[in-house]
């Protein structure tokens, strides 16, 4: 048995070669079989045509009724074959195994184990013999469970991963966050303290009326003038930047809470910035992020599982858009290197645009409501062909190279929108002209799946 995958189709199986002519006699027939006792039938042929298949067992048969070697023996093949005329099942070598395994049982039950024949080229055909149809069909429904197996590990050990991700990134950040909140509370006292003595040494030198030559030198060594200006300043940046800091510790908070029990009423938009500001570093690459943000109620939702959903979406478009750049990039160099001018290809500005508003469907039968929340991720990059489009939530499915993608994102992203929340993933993407992903969650909290 050669070695099947969940592809594998007819011609890959052990194929009998045994077609004759439709005036062929029977005692050759005969002598074909006796020597070789696993030749499944004989294949009836007439000016390149089939003309139909006689098994073995309805051979034989007809062989050992009573003068039955006296009809045949000596007479063309198709003479027997008036006697044996029944249903054949032709199939292209080209079918699956897994559908020549279904069309074969649904045969009658005295045909059920009768060969088939496979074309394999115009005027071309060879037997297979039912029993090593069901003997591959066993192979590959082991190699299916295996698979399946390896699948289901798989998601368990990345879901394992991403809670134990999510406790110890919620651990790191409660540590940064009581410093940060340190700091933060202190930058008032200090801001306050910074302008009581800078008001101090305006009155001094107010009331001052002669200062010694160590003070100016010392005045003129610390650029007192621009001190005075800029500490306010460098407080204020401080301020910023605590701010900032305490924000993304909020964000990977939010974002760790992969494990929650029960949902929650949740500020989607909230979500989307708590994202965006984690993959800020990455987003300063040249790419614009375009808000276009509707009014929407809070959601009733698992916050840090719909977090990962736009983490995966937004990461996938960051991809593609760099991608596009690298791609972009090469075809500058490449236009000034054959044209030896400077001109350069045109640059499309690098852009994920998120939009969110609430819409009414009642085309969707789903779920008893018409109201839904949809979050649209778009992208202008390269776009994804329409062969890969169908297998994109597919589980280990990729088109990064090895060491780059894993093929879960997009198929856990899938499960958290239609089985936690009940809700639908859709893609619309076409090439050259960019990626859309749209969520639908529906605006019923009593579905959502716990």
């Amino acid at each position: 048995m050669p070695t099947l995958s969940l592809e594998s189709t007819l011609q890959e199986l052990q194929l009998h070669d045994f077609q004759v002519n439709s005036d062929c006699l029977g005692s050759e027939v005969a002598q074909a079989f006796e020597a070789d006792p696993l030749l499944p039938g004989v294949i009836l042929v007439e000016d390149g045509e089939l003309v139909g298949v006689i098994s073995r067992r309805s051979f034989l048969e007809q062989m050992s009724r009573l003068y039955g070697v006296e009809l045949f023996s000596k007479r063309p093949l198709k003479i027997l074959y008036n006697f044996t005329k029944s249903e054949v099942l032709v199939l292209s070598g080209q079918t699956s195994i897994m559908s020549a395994t279904q069309r074969s049982l649904t045969r009658s039950p005295e045909l059920v184990y009768d060969p088939i024949a496979v074309q394999i080229a115009s005027g071309i055909y060879r037997l297979l013999d039912v029993h090593q149809l069901l003997v591959a069909q066993v192979k590959i429904h082991e190699l299916t469970t295996h698979l399946l197996h390896e699948q289901t590990q798989a998601q368990m050990i990345q879901t394992e991963k991403m809670a134990g991700l999510g406790r110890m990134v919620a651990g790191v950040a409660h540590e940064i966050l009581n410093p940060v909140n340190f700091i933060w509370g202190n930058l008032g006292y200090l801001s306050r303290y910074s302008q009581d003595l800078i008001q101090l040494l305006s009155i001094y030198e107010q009331e001052s009326t002669h200062s010694s030559n160590a003070v100016m030198s010392q005045k003129e060594e610390i650029e007192f003038d621009f001190l005075i200006q800029d500490f306010p300043q460098v407080l204020s940046s401080m301020r910023m930047g605590a701010e900032r800091l305490r924000k993304i510790v909020g964000s990977l908070r939010s974002f760790s809470h992969m494990d929650e029990a029960k949902h929650r009423p949740t500020d989607i938009h909230e979500c989307i910035d708590n994202t965006l500001l984690i993959l800020g570093n990455r987003l300063k690459q040249g790419i614009e992020v375009i808000k276009d943000y509707g009014e929407l109620p809070l959601i009733p939702c698992y916050p840090g599982q719909l977090s990962q959903v736009f983490m995966n979406l937004i990461s996938n478009a960051i991809d593609a858009l760099m991608e596009k750049a690298t791609h972009t990039a090469h075809e500058q160099k490449l236009s000034k290197v054959l044209s030896k001018q400077q001109t350069e290809v045109s640059f499309q500005p690098l852009q994920i645009k998120i939009t969110t508003f609430v819409c009414l469907d009642e085309t969707i039968k789903s779920l008893s409501c018409d109201r839904w929340v949809v979050i649209r991720i778009a992208d202008n990059g390269p776009g994804i062909a329409p062969e890969i489009q169908a297998k994109i939530f597919e589980m280990f499915f990729t088109t990064k190279p090895i060491g780059q993608g894993t093929g879960l994102g997009l198929a856990i992203s899938h499960q958290i929108v239609t089985e936690k929340h009940q809700g639908q993933l859709n893609l619309r993407s076409q090439p050259g002209v960019g990626t859309e992903f749209e969520i639908r969650l529906p605006l019923v909290s009593a579905q959502i799946s716990s």
